[in-house]
Formats: C-alpha cells, structure tokens, sequence
C-alpha cells in the first residue's frame, strides 16, 4: 500500500485519454496531457467562469466537462467562485454593455500569471449579435481585455473546452518560468 502511495506520488502516471480517438478534440487533449509537466503541484488549473451575455450554449457543454464521461477534475480542472483563486478566466457569449465592467473587474482581480479563453463564436468574434447596440464594442471578448486562447464553435464540445484550458495553464507555466 505505502509503496503504490510513493508510487503514484512520484512517478508519472500518464493520463487515461486515448491518442487513437476517431474524434480530434479527444486526440488533441491526449496530446496536451502527455505535454504538461511532471510536477505533483504544478498540474491542477482553477477556472473562473463568466457568462458576458451567452444563451448558456456553451454553459452546458461545461457542464457536460464536469460530467463523469469527460471527468476534467481527473486532469486538475477545478471551477472556483472567486476570481482571486483562478488562474484560467473563461468569457462565454458576445460582452454586452450590461457585463463589461463586471468582465474587467473580474480580469483585474485575478493574480499574475493568468490566461483568459474566449469560449464559443459568440466570445471570439461577436456573432452573431455583431453590430447590435447592446454590445461593448464589436461583442467579441478580444475588444475588452486581452485573449490567450480562442474556443471557437457554437457551442464547443467539451474535449475542445477541455483542450482549450488545457493551452491556458501551458501558457500560465511559461509565464511563470519567465518571471524567475
């Protein structure tokens, strides 16, 4: 028992998704999990999640993440409540003029290094509100704070959101290899 303890503590136990999915979003998580690094306390990411005018689209294929088929708390995904304890911001849905302030308060309260996602077409590009008055800007997350990695697709399935947060906290590890 103590010696599988040490064992799992210590040695790499790679990740049980399969590199031979006929799905591309399943084969390009598998890649990113054979990539992240070794260290026990260097593998779980804390994501904040904030709905800037989604119709909950991609809400639900979050959802659907957490569930046991996809489990992205195995890989170290944890949702949090507070944007003090999140490394990874998610923004759904094109930014309305309602949730700009909130989306920026929300961006300036989380510690450095952090990574934000622009989940779903909405997020990435305004669509396809675009034009609309009730949006901040042209809708897209991109016009509001600045973007580390882009989700598109209406919605997103969950391994594409999973491969998404994935590339968030690759690039809040070099970020933090930069700042020593």
């Amino acid at each position: 028992m103590l010696l599988e303890t040490l064992k799992r503590a210590f040695d790499y136990y790679p990740d049980r998704v399969s590199e031979k999915s006929p799905d591309p979003s399943v084969r390009e998580v598998a890649l990113l999990l054979k990539q992240r690094p070794l260290s026990l306390f260097s593998r779980s990411i804390h994501v904040r999640m904030v709905d800037a005018g989604s119709p909950n689209d991609v809400e639900l294929e979050q959802q659907l993440m957490m569930s046991p088929r996809v489990d992205a708390e195995r890989f170290g995904v944890h949702f949090v409540a507070s944007p003090r304890h999140a490394d990874v911001l998610i923004v759904t849905g094109p930014v309305t003029q309602n949730m700009r302030i909130a989306l920026i308060k929300t961006y300036e309260a989380m510690a450095e290094p952090r990574a934000v996602v622009a989940a779903g077409d909405g997020a990435c590009t305004g669509w396809p509100f675009k034009g609309s008055y009730a949006l901040a800007g042209d809708g897209s997350v991109e016009s509001i704070i600045p973007v580390d990695v882009k989700i598109p697709g209406n919605p997103p399935n969950p391994y594409e959101l999973l491969a998404g947060i994935l590339k968030a906290g690759m690039l809040i590890d070099k970020k933090r290899k930069q700042r020593k």
